[in-house]
């Protein structure tokens, strides 16, 4: 009976004791997680473990580092041995909990023939003016064979001929083009330069001739109807012409003159006088023209003739001035 009273006193002394040193432990700071740390190197892996001579096999490189820190990843013109580049991917840094990401995934290539192929890439780090290389650790991917294996000291199988010629598209050849552009420019340009004056001399006068073809053919219509049905208004139409034409010829406002001003504008040629005056008295005089119907043919016959030397005079000194120029 006496052990027993004696035991339970321990007990509550050695209770209390554990619960104050438990009140006494200092709290722990909570542990980041690890994703939230920033890495010492960049890792990269691909995203299959095999691939095939000649097929495209994806490879990420990805890097954790601090806000502040400069990363480049590599370009086209790094070294990719034994792979070839074909191109990649990369995606905007993204910021979490105070540590950046960085993520870039190349699209790569081997025809080496090696069972296990390696890569390691860097990352670059910009210092101020100095650069630091931080390689990945390798990563390795294994190489799938086709073709049957051949014993050692056996025959190859015999090669299969395929001499079927596989479709190409053509492509733009852009350099050529652009060089021949540039000479057929280069080569118009001289030709301008030497005889572009007298190709546009040559032009005009070609198309003066043209104009006064077609004006003789119009007046000539104008006035073959005129003399059919002795009519005011064909008289009137075949003036108008005659007008307008001269005007395009000599580049002045003849069309918008009277008789007595167009008789001043040729120094009161007798031709022009006499047959403006008769059609003037023709129209304006109220006289019909049967009564005066030689008269009046007298008088646009002068007009067409009046043009004609006109035309000539005018192609006489455009072959003057291109004489004085050359």
């Amino acid at each position: 009976m006496q052990l027993r009273v004696l035991r339970w006193p321990w007990l509550l002394v050695l209770l209390f004791g554990a619960l104050g040193a438990n009140a006494q432990a200092p709290a722990q700071a909570p542990t980041t997680p690890a994703a939230a740390r920033p890495d010492s190197l960049p890792k990269g892996r691909f995203l299959r473990p095999t691939t095939r001579i000649g097929e495209l096999v994806e490879f990420e490189l990805t890097f954790r580092h601090e806000p502040a820190l400069n990363v480049v990843f590599p370009d086209s013109t790094a070294e990719y041995k034994p792979f070839e580049y074909v191109r990649r991917e990369y995606w905007p840094t993204r910021t979490s909990n105070g540590v950046s990401l960085d993520r870039c995934r190349y699209t790569l290539r081997t025809f080496s023939l090696d069972s296990l192929q390696q890569l390691q890439l860097p990352v670059t780090v910009l210092r101020g003016r100095d650069t630091v290389l931080l390689y990945a650790a390798p990563a390795a991917v294994r190489l799938v064979r086709t073709a049957p294996a051949v014993a050692s000291g056996a025959d190859l199988p015999p090669l299969r001929q395929d001499l079927r010629p596989a479709p190409v598209e053509p492509l733009f050849n852009y350099p050529y083009w652009i060089a021949g552009a540039l000479a057929v420019l280069a080569v118009a340009g001289v030709i301008w330069w030497t005889f572009g004056r007298n190709l546009r001399q040559r032009y005009r006068r070609y198309r003066m001739a043209r104009n006064h073809v077609y004006f003789m053919a119009q007046y000539a219509r104008h006035l073959e109807r005129f003399q059919l049905s002795r009519s005011l208004a064909n008289m009137e139409r075949a003036i108008t012409l005659w007008k307008n034409y001269l005007a395009r010829l000599e580049g002045n406002s003849l069309n918008t003159l009277t008789t007595r001003e167009i008789v001043a504008q040729y120094q009161g040629d007798s031709d022009v006088a006499t047959a403006l005056r008769l059609s003037d008295r023709m129209i304006y005089g109220n006289q019909l023209p049967d009564e005066a119907a030689e008269q009046t043919d007298h008088a646009l016959e002068l007009l067409r003739r009046f043009a004609d030397r006109r035309y000539q005079l005018v192609r006489t000194a455009s072959l003057r001035r291109q004489a004085i120029g050359s």
